[in-house]
């Protein structure tokens, strides 16, 4: 009896089939890729002022390792921090720099908050061991308070919030010398005073 000879399956293409899946599942795949924190870091100063900052003008905002948010010791709701922080920045409570009251201020001119929206310091302390998303929440509700007191100024002054003059300057290419001014008045009365502090568990 002669032997049946099992019949060979040409395997020659099949690095090319692997090399074609290869290319095919690298193009598809998507990736997730941590975005980082659009921020301007200030330049260290050779010689470091001492500046004094009165205890009423800090507003701290703690994030312990349990993702726990505590202002002044209290416990809080992340959904409660933006109004915290309008309430500290817009309070008016004293003067500024140049012994001059906050005008356009609409706060409870508390005389245990802050004096100015120029003096009030808003201080992130957040644990080592604190979850980042809970961080950027933090970040994310404090900018917003800021938002809300520009766009609510910007209003009052060009019936046109702040949101819409920054993106009228973007489409000028930021050559628009008008539209600039306003924006920098702007800033000038709320300036963002935002420090941020690592701690130890």
């Amino acid at each position: 009896m002669s032997r049946k000879e099992s019949p060979e399956i040409n395997a020659g293409s099949m690095a090319d089939i692997a090399f074609l899946l290869l290319i095919f599942f690298l193009v598809t795949t998507t990736m997730n890729v941590d975005s980082g924190i659009i921020r301007k870091i200030p330049k260290k100063e050779q010689n470091q002022p001492n500046i004094k900052i009165n205890e009423k003008n800090i507003l701290e905002v703690n994030i312990n390792f349990k993702n726990k948010i505590f202002i002044d010791g209290n416990t809080i709701e992340i959904k409660d921090l933006k109004q915290i922080a309008i309430d500290f920045i817009d309070n008016a409570g004293g003067l500024d720099k140049m012994q001059k009251k906050c005008d356009w201020c609409n706060g409870k001119q508390l005389a245990t908050s802050s004096d100015h929206p120029s003096k009030a310091v808003i201080s992130i302390q957040a644990d080592r061991n604190s979850n980042y998303e809970t961080y950027i929440t933090v970040l994310d509700n404090l900018n917003a308070a800021y938002t809300h007191l520009r766009n609510k100024l910007s209003v009052k002054l060009y019936n046109q919030n702040y949101e819409s003059l920054l993106d009228e300057f973007k489409k000028s290419n930021y050559k628009d010398n008008s539209l600039e001014i306003k924006i920098k008045l702007i800033q000038e009365k709320y300036p963002l005073l935002l420090t941020d502090i690592e701690t130890k568990s």
